[in-house]
């Protein structure tokens, strides 16, 4: 017979958590240095950390509201990829473009606009990592192509803003021609003696590396950017060496000849402004004429 008895009270039901008054999204933690950073102060950073300068990525769209004084027309909106090789692997190449779609409102990796920088009429091709690694399949070549040649009819200078993993697989060779193509374009804008300038951001690689990114009459580098055609870790097993510090890195192409100048995010755009002017580019240029395709207005948000 047991001494004492132990009375079975029910288990009590666990106590729910509070919600939080505070609204996800508000901060963002820095992985440079772990700050913590109120979203709107970032935004108005320009999505460069206050504390230690880490450079955030931005979308295509936000590249243009940085760099445009306004307004601006975007051409070739409509393009989309129509999946020639009808590619699959783990995933039809369709569903893939479809998601790019839906998750950045592009149809597919890259805006080509013409407006203001500082009052200079220029066409800015941005590209957008969010759509398949901002890879650079027919739509893209022919979108900055296109682009092109509308700044030489139009007398105006180019500007690149490269993001991209590279040449977009699942369009195998077509993917390669659009290297030759964007360059062939880029060579008759020379010999129409109109400036171009490449700005290369975290990261730029691949087919965009080996072609037109690097090919800038001024190649301007945002700091701690990735810029090469394979990555570290490939190089590193290719070779079985360790790479330098730094390998790969904007300040570390700097220093060996492969840039012309490394430049913080939130002087861009005047850097841009006075290498234009001092290529000879002027708040005068022509506007660009009427454009045969469907085209699209974006104005900047109203601070």
């Amino acid at each position: 017979m047991a001494w004492f008895k132990k009375t079975r009270k029910p288990m009590a039901a666990a106590v729910k958590e509070k919600p939080s008054r505070v609204p996800e999204g508000l901060w963002v933690k820095c992985p440079g240095c772990a700050q913590v950073i109120y979203n709107k102060d970032l935004a108005a950073n320009v999505s460069v950390c206050p504390k230690c300068g880490h450079h955030f990525r931005l979308t295509a769209a936000e590249r243009l509201r940085m760099l445009f004084d306004g307004a601006w027309m975007e051409f070739d909106k409509d393009l989309v990829s129509t999946d020639p090789l009808v590619f699959t692997d783990t995933k039809p190449y369709k569903s893939r473009l479809q998601a790019g779609i839906e998750s950045t409102g592009l149809k597919d990796a890259v805006i080509v606009a013409s407006g203001a920088i500082d009052g200079i009429e220029t066409m800015v091709a941005s590209m957008e990592y969010g759509f398949i690694g901002g890879s650079m399949g027919v739509v893209v070549g022919e979108k900055i192509a296109r682009g092109i040649e509308r700044a030489i009819d139009a007398r105006m200078p180019v500007v690149i803003v490269c993001c991209s993993g590279g040449a977009r697989m699942m369009e195998g060779a077509l993917s390669l021609m659009q290297m030759a193509k964007i360059c062939g374009a880029l060579a008759r804008l020379d010999r129409a003696r109109l400036p171009f300038i490449s700005v290369l951001t975290d990261p730029t690689t691949g087919g965009v590396t080996a072609s037109f990114a690097m090919l800038g009459d001024l190649n301007i580098a945002e700091p701690k950017a990735l810029i090469g055609f394979a990555g570290p870790r490939v190089i590193e097993q290719t070779i079985r060496q360790t790479l330098p510090q730094g390998f790969q890195r904007s300040e570390f192409l700097l220093e060996k000849g492969m840039l012309d100048l490394v430049v913080d995010r939130r002087e861009l755009k005047m850097a841009i402004a006075n290498a234009l002017r001092f290529m000879g580019a002027t708040a005068s240029a022509a506007p660009s004429p009427e454009p045969p395709v469907p085209v699209a207005i974006e104005t900047a948000p109203q601070a």
